[in-house]
């Protein structure tokens, strides 16, 4: 009885370890998700990308940072510390693009929410150390909350943008 009840836990464990193996693979295959290298960094939200061999201009989703070569704006205040800022960060970086319901905007930019290897969440950590502000359109709403958690803390504290 003992040992058939131990072959039993064996199996059973297994086919967990199984599934396990199986779901971790499916998340890392899947779709909206593709890794790319970072080759320059337009400003604090906008970035060029190598992705599957073809150079991709990248628009990060759900946060907006202050412009630096917009041709109606000009430089905007704070632009040029979150550009830097993004710049420290992500080039030169292999990176995750996770994708939301529209993968390009209006000007045939990827859009997506940024991963750094290590795990950091790019939109988010520049909206929280105060380099960009929360800016919404869905359909790509799926962090939103994160993002306005974050900002209320960034300009509670007065970090970057909001201590000006």
């Amino acid at each position: 009885m003992i040992g058939r009840g131990v072959r039993s836990a064996n199996v059973s464990l297994a086919v967990w370890v199984a599934c396990l193996t199986l779901a971790v693979l499916t998340v890392a295959a899947s779709p909206d998700r593709e890794q790319a290298t970072v080759v320059s960094v337009v400003d604090g939200d906008t970035i060029w990308v190598v992705l599957n061999g073809e150079r991709e201009k990248v628009r990060y989703i759900g946060i907006d940072a202050p412009e630096t070569q917009h041709p109606v704006k000009g430089v905007q205040e704070y632009g040029h510390e979150a550009k830097a800022a993004n710049r420290k960060l992500v080039e030169g970086e292999t990176v995750r693009l996770e994708f939301d319901v529209g993968r390009r905007d209006k000007y045939g930019r990827l859009l997506a929410y940024l991963y750094l290897e290590d795990g950091t969440f790019v939109n988010a950590w520049l909206v929280e150390q105060g380099y960009a502000q929360v800016m919404t359109v869905p359909p790509n709403v799926k962090y939103q909350d994160l993002f306005l958690k974050l900002q209320r803390e960034a300009r509670d504290a007065n970090r970057g943008l909001w201590g000006r």
